[in-house]
Order: structure tokens, then sequence, then C-alpha cells
């Protein structure tokens, strides 16, 4: 079997990469289904996202965290008092630019921008709050279990 899959290109690495991602992201949708978020596909993402990286996992986790939570929280509340509009939308886009700038996490500023996008733009029937505290927690809990893999099961080495 060895010689098959050397001659395929796969290596043993890459056959533990892939088992350690398949685990990972089947573990984060697990306990998001589990704790019945409406939209528990952001945890596997969220987990692959850090996972399949090039930047340190550590330092990509914060920024998904910090931009997912400026983002979520800047999104509910425009959406709480302005209806969506391209106006609306891009003031929002602009203001995540400035808070992110200010609170210095500018590396977090594509996170918040996206988490807002998400927050702001796809119909949803519940608040707007409630729609943002679904998006941080499913982000975070993807963030987390990454976190968890990355230090239980650290990446195999590609010379393998």
């Amino acid at each position: 079997m060895a010689r098959s899959t050397r001659r395929f290109g796969v290596t043993r690495a890459a056959i533990i990469n892939s088992v350690r991602a398949a685990v990972a992201s089947v573990a984060s949708m697990l306990l998001a289904r589990l704790l019945k978020l409406p939209e528990f596909y952001w945890a596997p993402i969220s987990t692959i996202v850090i996972l399949f990286s090039t930047i340190n996992p550590r330092t990509l986790a914060w920024q998904r965290f910090a931009g997912t939570a400026l983002g979520a929280a800047l999104g509910a509340l425009i959406a709480t008092y302005f209806q969506p509009s391209w106006i609306v939308y891009g003031v929002g886009i602009f203001l995540c630019g400035i808070l992110c700038a200010i609170l210095h996490v500018g590396s977090a500023y594509r996170f918040a921008a996206i988490t807002l996008t998400i927050v702001l733009l796809v119909a949803h029937t519940q608040a707007p709050w409630i729609v943002a505290v679904h998006r941080f927690v499913e982000v975070s809990l993807g963030i987390a279990v990454a976190l968890v893999i990355t230090v239980m099961w650290p990446v195999a080495a590609t010379s393998t």
C-alpha cells in the first residue's frame, strides 16, 4: 500500500493531515448541532480556516475571534436601528475598519467585515442580536476545536 500511495503522490503526512482535518471538522459540526445552533456549518468552516492557514493558528484564531465579535456587535447594532441599504452596509464596512484601527486589531478587519456582512445582508427571521450571538458562538466553537486539535494533534511533517 505504501508504494501505491506514494506513486499517486499521497504521503503518510497527507493521510494523517487529512484524517486530522476530518476529525476536527466533524467534531466542530457535531458540537454545533448538539448546541442546536441554527447555522451550525460556520463551526466547521472556522475550524478549517484555522487548520489550513499558513498563519500561526493561535494568531489567526485571535484575529478571527476578535473580528467576529466586533462584526457581530456592530452588525447587530446597525441592523437594530437602520433598514438595510447599500449606504448602511457601506458605512458599516467603513466603521469596521475604523474600529479595528482604534482597537489596534487591524488584522481582524477582514473577519469583522465578513461577519457584519452576514448579519446585515443575509435574510434572517430572528432579531439582529440573536443572529449576531449565534454567529459569534458558531465561529468561536470552530476556533476552539481547531485550537484544541492543533495543541493535542500537531500537524504532521510534510517530508514523510
